[in-house]
């Protein structure tokens, strides 16, 4: 396999036997990191002959795809992004007929099929709305991927079931597929497919061979409009002539994985524009420095790569995403880049440098912190993690030691190396998810039993953390990081926060009691509901169900076992020697 994806592109479209072409269609093959993070686009769509503008709107959705959707967040799924991006021209389609004459007749609005494709890493991504079709041809048999979303009522008379504009929403019928070389999809508007057949395409394009791409899709057209068609006529040919190898790391990277490692630094000292003046911190997984920008003047934590890790390809490309994920978030409560000013020869990181102390030493600095002292603390956390949120992506580190309190008191997260980073994952998913990357007593259940987290499973750690400034425990102590079966997180028992500080309000105990649930589907749906919970009251949260007294309090469970059983004693010696 080669290390980018490659596809030749065939294309026709004809009026036919109508005076206009309603059809619209296109391709779009992006160079250099953007054919990697937001893959090769071909999309098509078909009017419907009762409406006089629907020609518009078939160019509104081909064009508005190809535009919107490489104008997503690199950091978005190929799903997601397509899907926002459909939705939003299918509304914009519908306001434009409720805004028309064709108000009272939406047969006669802005209507049209859709039918796209994303190719990007080693799978192709369809979405589909109408009866236009995808088919994917292997080998000499020509397979349907789609479905017509049309309803017949007799064998003279149907409709379509599902248009872009037909309505304020739409169903978007999405499936992922992967491909190889030699796959060859086939899209197809009704005026071609309803008047030749499968077999009949499938031989044009196999006994073609290597013949023009073009000049195959004009052949299917042809025969098409020979058999009768009275329709526009549409034909698009994708074949994928070479897929990417998983093992190659993404090009977002690619380009600094080659430079050498910095020298063994022995502070102070002066380094590519850099004076490096103490040491921050140092791990067995990376080291960080202090450094001025002797071009700006500006103070930045520099960071390296530790010996021991320097060899794992995973490590490396973790280490180089963190800055790649902190130039793409811009926001008061994430640790930011600092872009390079000059060329790089060696392989560092350079993120903004936060004067002040990490969340796990404020926690040591204060040991009973007051609970609006601790809220102000979580809010801010959790604004930064909406931050990662609405980027698709999950921090999946958050602990103390991943929080920096400056000396003004605002709050930044740090460390996104372990960050998910979906968009990211789709062409380089094997050496950067390895299940729980983060500190096991922080990590969700769900990591070590499926491997895969969620946004439910930052609201669980933030949770975690939440726990701690307020007692200076774990909830479940070291009892998550063991749970490898759903019998094993059944046996978790949730201890009470007011078990360590009974001045808490009983309501807040349910509140943190939901948010670091074993299932994640029994915790809070977002971030914002979580902090909102944590300053009112919700009837969830006082309708919690008690758990028994000796899960609650085993001595006081055992203390009261134990005087029972002393009344016990004493009422059969009375009766005995009575």
């Amino acid at each position: 396999m080669a290390s980018r994806l490659t596809v030749s592109i065939g294309q026709c479209s004809r009026k036919g036997r109508k005076s206009v072409n309603q059809d619209f269609y296109g391709a779009c093959r992006p160079h250099g990191p953007e054919r990697e993070t937001k893959g090769i686009t071909v999309a098509l769509a078909d009017g419907i002959g009762s409406s006089d503008v629907s020609q518009v709107a078939s160019q509104a959705a081909v064009a508005g795809f190809f535009e919107d959707y490489y104008a997503t967040p690199e950091a978005w799924s190929v799903s997601n992004a397509a899907q926002r991006v459909i939705a939003a021209t299918n509304s914009w389609l519908h306001a434009q007929t409720r805004r028309s004459q064709y108000r009272y007749d939406m047969d006669r609005g802005y209507v049209c099929t859709l039918s796209a494709m994303v190719l990007k890493g080693t799978f192709a991504h369809l979405f589909h709305v109408g009866d236009s079709r995808i088919y994917r041809l292997q080998g000499s048999t020509l397979e349907q991927l789609t479905e017509d979303h049309r309803l017949r009522v007799s064998r003279e008379e149907s409709y379509l079931a599902r248009a872009m504009g037909g309505d304020e929403r739409v169903e978007i019928d999405y499936q992922r597929l992967p491909i190889q070389p030699g796959d060859v999809f086939l899209l197809s508007t009704d005026g071609v497919h309803e008047f030749i057949n499968k077999a009949a395409m499938a031989r044009v394009v196999s006994d073609g061979g290597d013949d023009d791409l073009d000049a195959l899709a004009q052949r299917i057209v042809d025969q098409a409009y020979e058999q009768g068609s009275d329709d526009n006529l549409t034909v698009q040919l994708v074949r994928v002539d070479a897929v990417p190898e998983q093992a190659q790391p993404a090009e977002a990277v690619q380009h600094l994985i080659g430079l050498p490692f910095p020298p063994h630094f022995n502070p102070p000292v002066t380094f590519e524009g850099y004076r490096i003046q103490r040491q921050l911190h140092g791990s067995a997984r990376s080291h960080v420095y202090l450094a001025m920008d002797e071009g700006t003047g500006e103070q930045v934590a520099l960071k390296i790569l530790a010996t021991e890790t320097r060899e794992e390809p995973a490590q490396l490309e973790r280490f180089l995403m963190e800055e790649w994920i902190a130039q793409r978030i811009n926001h008061v409560h994430v640790a930011s880049a600092r872009p390079p000013q000059r060329e790089r020869h060696y392989l560092y990181t350079v993120m903004e440098f936060i004067e002040g102390r990490t969340l796990e030493q404020w926690m040591t600095d204060n040991p009973r912190p007051g609970l609006e002292a601790v809220r102000g603390v979580v809010e801010q956390i959790a604004s930064g993690l909406q931050a990662f949120h609405r980027l698709e992506m999950i921090h999946r580190d958050l602990r103390p030691a991943n929080v920096m309190i400056d000396h003004g008191g605002t709050v930044k997260l740090i460390d996104f190396g372990s960050t998910r980073v979906p968009g990211i994952m789709e062409i380089f998913p094997v050496a950067i998810d390895e299940g729980p990357l983060g500190t096991a007593a922080y990590s969700a259940p769900e990591y070590f039993l499926e491997g895969e987290g969620t946004m439910r499973s930052d609201i669980y750690s933030l949770a975690v953390v939440t726990y701690q400034m307020l007692t200076g425990q774990l909830p479940y102590g070291t009892e998550v990081a063991k749970a490898r079966s759903r019998s094993a997180l059944n046996r978790l028992r949730y201890q009470s926060v007011r078990n360590y500080n009974p001045e808490l309000p009983v309501w807040l105990d349910g509140v943190l009691r939901k948010a670091l649930h074993p299932d994640p589907e029994k915790r809070h749906e977002a971030l914002s509901e979580f902090t909102f919970n944590l300053r009112h009251p919700s009837p969830d949260a006082y309708n919690q169900t008690p758990l028994p007294l000796m899960e609650r309090d085993p001595v006081r469970f055992w203390q009261g076992m134990s005087l029972v059983l002393a009344g016990a004693v004493v009422t059969l010696l009375v009766l005995l020697f009575v």
